[in-house]
């Protein structure tokens, strides 16, 4: 558990894995790149926040996590629709690493498993830099 000082700036997000869920401790900051949890967040006042996150899996949601920590300061450049390039010609250095390293193995878009259920993340928790990165993705 945190320090009661350290709920101002971080919440805890907790996936869907059972029988334990498992937690992430996130800033609040960055979790308000989320529109679900920025609006949960209005309706609670400072304090204690474990918020569950029923549809994910902690797998899934620690891509997510990682995804908002990086960008919440440093907001991704928007994505052109449609998209008239190839989505690596777009995007920066770190996305291409995250999506083609982590989301796609190895290029190949029949490997693709994890960028769905990121994708799928991304819509129910309402991350729309996050989701038009990943549909995109999908496009190219």
């Amino acid at each position: 558990t945190l320090f009661r000082s350290d709920w101002s700036k971080n919440i805890v997000l907790q996936s869907n894995d059972h029988p334990k869920p498992v937690e992430f401790l996130v800033s609040r900051e960055a979790a308000k790149m989320s529109g679900l949890i920025k609006d949960l967040l209005e309706d609670q006042p400072d304090g204690e926040a474990v918020i569950p996150v029923p549809n994910v899996s902690g797998r899934t949601l620690r891509y997510v996590l990682d995804y908002i920590e990086y960008h919440y300061n440093n907001r991704a450049e928007p994505i052109e629709k449609p998209l008239k390039t190839r989505i690596e010609d777009v995007i920066c250095q770190w996305d291409k690493t995250f999506l083609f390293t982590d989301l796609v193995k190895n290029h190949d878009e029949k490997q693709h498993e994890t960028l769905i259920d990121v994708i799928m993340a991304a819509n129910f928790l309402n991350i729309k830099d996050l989701l038009d990165l990943t549909c995109a993705c999908v496009a190219s």
